[in-house]
């Protein structure tokens, strides 16, 4: 079992709620009184336009792997699994708006930060998405690219960085890991919260015991989107001979470890993320990676997050170590237009260009190792993103 450093500790700590630790002071330790959107900034609650030529559609899945248990509540059925599909929809498709997130999930993320009333918790879950619930697929098949939150963080605050990859031409499936989530909402109606973060805070779990689970996750959620008999109704819209993986904090972590089991991810990006798994001497077997962080003392070469600097000669195929001026842990998901909108402490960078960095290299990364596009926004600086920095350890 790999032993966690004091940086990676921090951050699992930091994502072990929803959007604090790394968002809330540091004396969020002492129980605040409830905040209002009054006191927010009058930024708009809003995500960015996707970027793409594509409409967007999007579907939600419930899985439950019965051939194993669930590692945090083992008497559970079987460890489920909640996905959202967002893919390129075909032109003039229609169907109802597809929210945010659910009334239920919006008021147990913003607990987290002593956000509770009621006009605050629905303005979050109608947040608008650019995507259309079941609307008909773009023809064709589209490359896959699998989405891992943060710890603590539900799937949907990534929402900006799937329906964008939906809009290039991607079928985006990110997924909520039981009981590793704030809040996450199942169809039955129950909730399931972050057992696994109360674990670890009383020091039962271990960073690869959770990367180890994602990965069983993944591996399943392949076997169903891909499998003889796939659990989606648009499955075949997927190519699963191109097949990436993203995520954020232990998400992204999570990447690199699924990619050692599986061979059928093909590409992998690491947003802002401890490694808690030692690559081997062979690495990922000459498949490419991107390490996509913080420019500050935490993600630059030789920063305290020692994983990222022995993780990174490992890497024996095509890589770049990003760091981003500006940025905190939670830039790389939809954290700063919600830590904006409700006046919680971000990274200095605008959040509009927080969102538009990400977008852009990460899909830059899988336009050119899914789709075989060169890109030139991926060889060095760039006028268009100044604020990102090309390490060379």
């Amino acid at each position: 079992m790999v032993k966690l450093t004091r940086a990676a500790t921090a951050a699992l700590l930091a994502c072990a709620v929803a959007l604090p630790a790394t968002a809330l002071p540091a004396a969020a330790a002492t129980p605040a009184p409830p905040r209002s959107v009054a006191a927010a900034t009058t930024v708009p609650l809003e995500l960015p336009a996707p970027t793409g030529k594509y409409g967007v559609g999007t579907s939600a899945l419930h899985l439950v792997d019965r051939s194993r248990k669930d590692p945090w509540v083992p008497e559970a059925d079987g460890r489920e699994l909640m996905v959202t599909l967002h893919y390129p929809s075909a032109r003039g498709a229609d169907g109802k708006p597809a929210p945010y997130a659910t009334e239920a999930e919006s008021r147990l993320l913003l607990k987290g930060v002593k956000v509770e009333d009621p006009a605050s918790v629905s303005a979050l879950a109608g947040m608008g998405t650019y995507s259309r619930t079941d609307a008909r697929p773009a023809p064709g098949r589209h490359p896959l690219v699998l989405l891992s939150p943060g710890f603590g963080v539900p799937r949907f605050t990534l929402t900006n960085l799937a329906v964008d990859l939906a809009s290039r031409g991607y079928v985006v499936a990110s997924v909520d890991h039981a009981y590793e989530s704030s809040g996450t909402a199942v169809p039955d109606g129950r909730i399931l919260t972050c057992v696994a973060c109360t674990a670890l805070e009383e020091g039962r779990v271990h960073g690869n015991d959770v990367t180890a689970a994602r990965t069983a996750d993944v591996r399943f959620l392949l076997d169903r989107l891909t499998g003889p008999k796939p659990a989606w109704k648009y499955a075949a819209s997927i190519d699963r001979k191109r097949i990436g993986m993203a995520g954020h904090s232990i998400g992204g972590a999570s990447a690199a470890t699924a990619m050692l089991a599986d061979r059928r991810i093909d590409a992998g990006v690491n947003m802002d993320g401890s490694f808690h798994d030692e690559l081997p001497a062979g690495g990922l077997g000459g498949r490419p990676f991107l390490m996509l962080g913080t420019d500050d003392d935490m993600h630059r070469p030789g920063g305290e997050d020692a994983s990222w600097n022995t993780t990174w000669p490992r890497l024996g195929g095509w890589k770049r170590w990003l760091t981003v001026t500006g940025t905190d842990h939670f830039s790389f998901s939809d954290g700063p237009v919600i830590q904006r909108h409700f006046g919680l402490p971000a990274g200095d960078i605008p959040a509009g260009r927080a969102l538009a960095v990400t977008r852009a290299y990460v899909g830059a990364f899988f336009d050119q190792h899914l789709k075989g596009r060169p890109q030139p926004l991926l060889v060095g600086p760039s006028a268009a993103h100044p604020e990102v920095r090309f390490q060379q350890p």
